[in-house]
């Protein structure tokens, strides 16, 4: 079983930046991805950025060059900077997990809101 807590949402205004936390604890396998995906009212959810446990990295169209992920793999932690944020990023951020165990098991986080105004 994984757990993933997430931390550090809120309320900032349009060109701010804040940062996102999200730790995992549990069965943590060696080989992962960890990554945040996030879900506006009314709109599905999508995949914000993700980085695997080599390091590499992807993110989507809407906020590459504006957000950064990073890890910390001592303390199994993803954390997702996001700055020059705009109205359209306002929606609830997921943390996501997929840890490989021969197969892909995929877990998430309960979400934090990310409230940017206008």
């Amino acid at each position: 079983q994984v757990q993933l807590v997430e931390s550090g949402g809120g309320l900032v205004q349009a060109g701010g930046s804040l940062r996102i936390s999200c730790a995992a604890s549990g069965s943590i396998s060696r080989i992962n991805i960890m990554g945040w995906y996030r879900q506006a009212p009314g709109k599905q959810r999508e995949l914000v950025a993700n980085i695997a446990s080599g390091g590499s990295t992807n993110y989507a169209d809407s906020v590459r060059g504006r957000f950064t992920i990073s890890r910390d793999n001592a303390k199994n932690t993803v954390y997702l900077q996001m700055s020059s944020l705009k109205p359209e990023d306002t929606a609830v951020y997921y943390c996501n997990l997929n840890n490989f165990k021969g197969t892909w098991d995929e877990s998430w986080g309960q979400g934090t809101q990310v409230t940017v105004s206008s």
